[in-house]
């Protein structure tokens, strides 16, 4: 037990604590109390209460937070189906130009490069003056010929009325007959040999086998030719050009002969119409590439042995349609953002088709009826809340 000291009296007697000294301190003690309890009150209050005021603001704000991103459904559109191709202009029937005969030394040449030549028409001409004096002598024989003939003939018309008289004998007439028979087969010889060397002496000319265009001249005038000195001109018959453009095998299984292509030229902006007039038969095993061959018209833009660049269009497909800025790409390939029923960011794999002014065609991964971002997917990552703002039509 704990007992309070006391005070000795005067008699020398303890005395006990005063009950009226205790009771204002006490007082005191309970008065501190229930003030520190009142502040303590206030306190609690003050914090609870205004983390109760500011949870709806916090709310308001986390919302605010949540990115809007514009969104598109594309459904599904009529889009061509085009393939390209890149390849070289060349002649579509290139035609080489040699010497036909037994050659010599040029002595003129009378076209260059670029010029229209009617079919037949002289390219280069070739020294003949030996030729000229044989076809010369060979008509001399002729003539000579000639005259032994019309004199077997004279011998043989008198030795038949001679025979008819009795002077000679049909001996002499049969004699006479191959004589003149003989003397005629000379002529016809000689007559032979001179449409040779004619023919010879024309083939010196070297011509052009068919109306075209002069690509190119590898001959010049004092320049000694012959069979063996190769092409002397290449020629486009008609002027009519092609592309040969290279492509896969499976792009080959959908080209057709007669479908139409856009052909640019490397360095131009112009673009020329065109036609497949031929699909290679065969596939290249070591590139696993077929030629496409297109036909051109004649331009003097289109150069033979230049690039250029084609666009074929194989069909029309029914696909979904992106503008370029909705399709993104990673080291899988090219993927869109679709917004799910959670309103959250979903990534699909896609694969593209063509790509054209009017935007980007999907071939495979959408349906058409998602809902695709069509910008700033690139701030954005699979999981995260949006808020999609369908993007307005143009009208």
């Amino acid at each position: 037990m704990n007992y309070e000291p006391g005070t000795i009296g005067n008699d020398g007697r303890y005395a006990l604590p005063d009950s009226d000294a205790r009771a204002p301190r006490r007082g005191l003690w309970i008065a501190v109390a229930v003030v520190v309890i009142v502040i303590a009150a206030l306190l609690g209050f003050w914090v609870f209460g205004k983390k109760t005021a500011d949870a709806p603001a916090d709310a308001k704000a986390a919302a605010k937070q949540i990115p809007s991103v514009t969104v598109a459904v594309p459904g599904r559109q009529l889009v061509d189906r085009t393939i390209s191709a890149t390849g070289s202009i060349a002649a579509k029937v290139d035609m080489p130009v040699g010497v036909a005969g037994e050659g010599g030394r040029v002595t003129a040449v009378l076209v260059q490069p670029g010029q229209w030549v009617r079919s037949g028409q002289v390219l280069a001409t070739i020294d003949r003056s030996v030729q000229v004096e044989t076809q010369a002598s060979q008509a001399a024989q002729i003539a000579v010929a000639q005259s032994d003939a019309r004199l077997a003939q004279a011998e043989l018309d008198r030795a038949k009325q001679l025979v008819d008289r009795g002077f000679i004998s049909k001996a002499d007439v049969d004699r006479r007959t191959a004589t003149r028979d003989a003397a005629l087969a000379r002529v016809k010889v000689a007559q032979a040999q001179l449409d040779e060397i004619r023919a010879r002496n024309g083939r010196l000319l070297i011509r052009a086998p068919a109306a075209g265009l002069v690509l190119t001249r590898s001959v010049e005038p004092g320049q000694i030719v012959s069979a063996g000195s190769g092409v002397l001109f290449r020629l486009a018959a008609g002027g009519e050009l092609e592309l040969r453009a290279a492509l896969s095998d499976a792009d080959m299984a959908q080209i057709r002969v007669g479908i139409p292509v856009t052909v640019t030229p490397v360095g131009d902006t112009r673009t020329f119409a065109g036609h497949v007039w031929q699909v290679a038969p065969v596939i290249d095993p070591q590139t696993r590439q077929g030629t496409v061959r297109i036909a051109l018209p004649f331009d003097p833009a289109l150069r033979p042995g230049g690039f250029a660049a084609a666009t074929l269009t194989s069909g029309v497909s029914q696909s979904p349609l992106l503008p370029q800025s909705a399709v993104q790409t990673d080291g899988k390939g090219n993927f869109v953002y679709i917004i799910n029923a959670k309103r959250e960011v979903v990534q699909r794999p896609v694969k593209i088709g063509q790509v054209s002014d009017a935007g980007v065609a999907i071939t495979e991964g959408l349906a058409g009826n998602e809902q695709v971002v069509v910008s700033a997917g690139a701030f954005l990552s699979p999981g995260q809340k949006v808020v999609p703002v369908r993007q307005k039509r143009a009208s």
